[in-house]
């Protein structure tokens, strides 16, 4: 059985919610928009060679290209939810969040910036 998608319509809500006011936003409605925007980018880009991850709500794999099958994988992008809402949303880009230190990414395929924005917001 695989995952539960979330809606589109719900999740855009939620990442409309939570990007606009993030301290404000209850967890659960911050944990549907990282989810949902998870969900986008494993969407946009499948494959398994690149683990997102944003602790304590989710990761996906993602980005087509040579896998793995245990342990940790060789390329690894994590950061926190805050700042994975504004680079999913573009309020942030990829170059301003690794030289800020808010990304850490390892491995020769562990760079996202192809692949954001995932979504723009009004």
């Amino acid at each position: 059985m695989g995952k539960a998608r979330i809606d589109a319509a719900v999740g855009t809500a939620a990442v409309t919610s939570a990007a606009n006011d993030f301290d404000g936003a209850s967890r659960d409605l911050r944990a549907t928009a990282v989810r949902f925007l998870l969900q986008c980018l494993a969407d946009a880009a499948p494959g398994n060679s690149v683990e997102v991850r944003v602790p304590p709500f989710g990761a996906v794999q993602c980005i087509e290209g040579p896998g793995h099958t245990r342990g940790t994988p060789p390329n690894v992008v994590e950061t926190d939810a805050q700042t994975w809402l504004a680079l999913a949303t573009g309020t942030l880009s990829w170059a301003e969040g690794r030289a800020s230190a808010r990304v850490q990414a390892s491995g020769q395929r562990a760079d996202l910036s192809a692949h954001l924005p995932i979504v723009r917001l009004p």
